[in-house]
């Protein structure tokens, strides 16, 4: 799902409420599995600024200046002329490497997405569980903090979040497939739960997708914040790997022939 919105600077205000991490992090579908350990926390209007880097709904990265985080294709990571998608990456020993080069493996069985160590390469991910969105040029950061956010499924959530996509439920359609109980939402993440104009690649909703929110996402008193419409037993929020529509749209997104 491409992100279709001018971003405008965001001034930051101190708040000091902490949250347990055991409130912020997935476990199987109650919540948002990509998010840190907050350290340093600030919030206003649904921004929250960790150890100072500006964070909207949580995981994706957002620049203090006024600027497009991802408009048409030209957040798109470059094709080569083999027809691949070439990504350069680099990452800190201090991180479960395998844990994310199996993420990688993920997104590159069935696209033409090839992850590949930086040699020399002026665009590539600085991987360190949050990411920027799209293409943004030069190093582009990538966090994973240890040990919450190395597992191979959230490597997969934020890597997509890198190649342009954003979460489900943000789509423009979302009404259509699932509630937003906006009286459950923490107070300061309510922003997390907006939609925008979406190009959604002609794909159906997915509520399998590994970009979507869990149902008890930010939920501040521990009832749901996402309720799917057309069958609550419905699983949202998994972070084991893409789903078949997720590897859909990487594919259609980049025009890939795999």
């Amino acid at each position: 799902i491409l992100f279709f919105y001018q971003s405008k600077p965001h001034i930051l205000v101190n708040f000091s409420r902490r949250f347990p991490l055991s409130q912020i992090l997935e476990q199987e579908d109650k919540g948002e599995a990509s998010l840190m350990p907050i350290k340093k926390h600030y919030s206003l209007a649904g921004v929250i600024s960790v150890d100072g880097t500006n964070l909207r709904e949580g995981d994706i990265a957002v620049s203090s200046r006024s600027q497009k985080n991802c408009f048409a294709r030209s957040c798109l990571w470059t094709k080569s002329v083999d027809g691949k998608v070439y990504i350069a990456y680099s990452v800190s020993h201090a991180y479960n490497v395998e844990n994310i080069k199996k993420g990688m493996k993920l997104i590159e069985h069935d696209t033409c997405v090839r992850f590949v160590p930086r040699t020399h390469q002026r665009d590539y991910l600085d991987i360190q569980c949050w990411s920027y969105l799209g293409a943004r040029g030069g190093r582009q950061t990538i966090s994973l903090q240890t040990p919450e956010c190395t597992g191979s499924g959230v490597t997969v959530h934020e890597l997509m979040h890198a190649l342009g996509f954003v979460h489900e439920q943000s789509r423009a359609d979302r009404d259509k497939y699932v509630t937003i109980m906006w009286s459950n939402i923490w107070n300061d993440r309510l922003r997390n739960f907006e939609k925008f104009k979406t190009n959604n690649l002609d794909t159906p909703y997915d509520y399998s997708s590994i970009m979507h929110f869990g149902k008890y996402a930010f939920s501040e008193d521990g009832e749901p914040t996402i309720v799917p419409k057309r069958n609550w037993n419905v699983k949202i929020g998994q972070r084991f790997g893409p789903s078949d529509l997720d590897i859909m749209k990487i594919n259609r997104m980049y025009k890939c022939n795999a």
